[in-house]
């Protein structure tokens, strides 16, 4: 993330922005920079080697690059492969996370067509790497993908790019004490949420304050945007998709959305702090029931608990903004393992895969990522299976800008958001920026 930006210098570079590719949201989630297990430097694409001698003699190498950064996960991932191993004594699996520089490395791999055997797509399973990946459809787990994310890694001829070991579903993470303490149910529209934060604000007397967000990690307030544009022209039934599309959509309906947000801050539910304020700050003020609400997934949960354990924390869809509609969750792919169909080790690669596809091994993944599994019949429990299993019918819609925008649009829309807040950009030049943008991209 970048260093903490003066508000003084916002303009500049937020309505200036140098555009650096698309998000570097692990599909708007697991955002924390934990250390990778083992790092390569983005220069640099290493070829594989296929083999590794042992003292049983040699070894198939298979290599495997994951994009998560959270290290019981990754502990997980390290279990699971080494269970692997041990019944198929002629596979070394060569697992490696390579942190925040994964879409780099993966790019410059790309370019040399040099991939690994297995590796996360990310978000990105079809648009960005399907021509890289093997058709998956033949395998044993393909049946039981859930119908959340079946559609959204089989393309229109039946092929199948990945096996989704995590789903996203990115919706709001609440403190459900205080949600208690102060009468409120989990708003379900756009006016009860800014009700909902009224209430906390006028009766703890400003000692709570609603929502946290930071403007040096500024995925926090992109996040807004994404989420919330969802529910403003896509969600509804007569919605603004297809216009989008075609590129005629008519950006002055963007405007509402950073109306809504500079209101909310004007009306002291957002923190004051925000411009300096860091992801990592939001734990503990989190878990000190200072923060009521926060626009990401419950991956901070274990954060939260080592400052307060018996804190309750819950989950809810990003309510509606349109009258008639109903909530919904942002998402799609969160962890994926997906085959290069060059590599080769093709069939050891499918093997590896179907191995992690078992019902207790991809348990072992929800267990600790607190995330949905793209499996059926997979009985996961940490504290927010019964969020995911209460609110299962609610429709997932893929992240906004990986749908609806050119590549480069996510950090518009974090630099532009956080100068808003920080009175260095209006509605109407967020949403000329958007447009400007819009079009410089697409027509690159």
């Amino acid at each position: 993330m970048r260093k903490v930006l003066l508000s003084s210098m916002i303009p500049m570079l937020a309505l200036s922005v140098t555009l650096a590719g698309c998000s570097q949201r692990q599909a708007g989630a697991n955002p924390s920079p934990t250390p990778a297990v083992s790092t390569t430097a983005p220069t640099q694409a290493p070829k594989s080697t296929d083999t590794v001698s042992s003292g049983g003699g040699e070894k198939t190498k298979v290599t495997v690059f994951l994009n998560t950064n959270d290290k019981p996960v990754q502990d997980v991932y390290k279990q699971i492969a080494g269970d692997y191993s041990k019944e198929n004594s002629k596979i070394d699996v060569d697992l490696q996370f390579p942190g925040s520089e994964y879409e780099n490395i993966m790019k410059v791999k790309m370019a040399a067509n040099d991939l690994p055997d297995v590796f996360d797509t990310h978000g990105w399973a079809i648009i960005r790497y399907g021509k890289y990946l093997a058709d998956l459809r033949d395998q044993p787990w393909v049946p039981n993908m859930t119908d959340t994310i079946k559609n959204v890694v089989t393309d229109k001829d039946g092929k199948v790019y990945v096996l989704v070991t995590s789903e996203a579903k990115d919706g709001l993470t609440y403190n459900a004490d205080l949600l208690k303490k102060y009468s409120i149910e989990p708003p379900k529209t756009f006016d009860e949420l800014l009700a909902a934060s009224e209430k906390l604000k006028t009766e703890s007397k400003g000692e709570v304050t609603p929502f946290f967000f930071s403007g040096i990690d500024d995925w926090m307030i992109g996040q807004f945007f994404d989420y919330f544009a969802t529910s403003l022209l896509i969600s509804p039934q007569q919605n603004d998709g297809q216009n989008l599309l075609d590129n005629k959509f008519d950006w002055n309906k963007w405007s509402p959305l950073p109306e809504k947000l500079l209101d909310m801050q004007k009306k002291g539910y957002i923190n004051k702090d925000v411009l300096t304020a860091k992801y990592s700050d939001l734990p503990q003020q989190f878990a000190q029931g200072k923060v009521a609400f926060s626009l990401l997934g419950p991956s901070f949960a274990d954060e939260v608990h080592k400052v307060k354990p018996d804190l309750q924390i819950g989950f809810m869809p990003v309510p509606s903004m349109v009258a008639g509609d109903a909530p919904n969750f942002s998402g799609g792919e969160r962890n994926t393992m997906g085959v290069w169909k060059d590599g080769k080790h093709v069939e050891d690669s499918k093997k590896l895969i179907a191995f992690f596809a078992k019902p207790e091994n991809m348990a072992k993944i929800a267990n600790a990522s607190k995330l949905p599994p793209g499996l059926k019949g997979v009985e996961s429990k940490h504290e927010f299976t019964e969020y995911y299993n209460k609110y299962a019918s609610i429709r997932v819609f893929p992240y906004f800008d990986r749908v609806y925008l050119p590549n480069g649009m996510w950090d518009v829309m974090c630099k532009t958001g956080t100068a808003l807040l920080a009175g260095s950009a209006t509605p109407k030049q967020y949403s000329d920026k958007m447009k400007q943008e819009v079009d410089r991209l697409r027509n690159k």
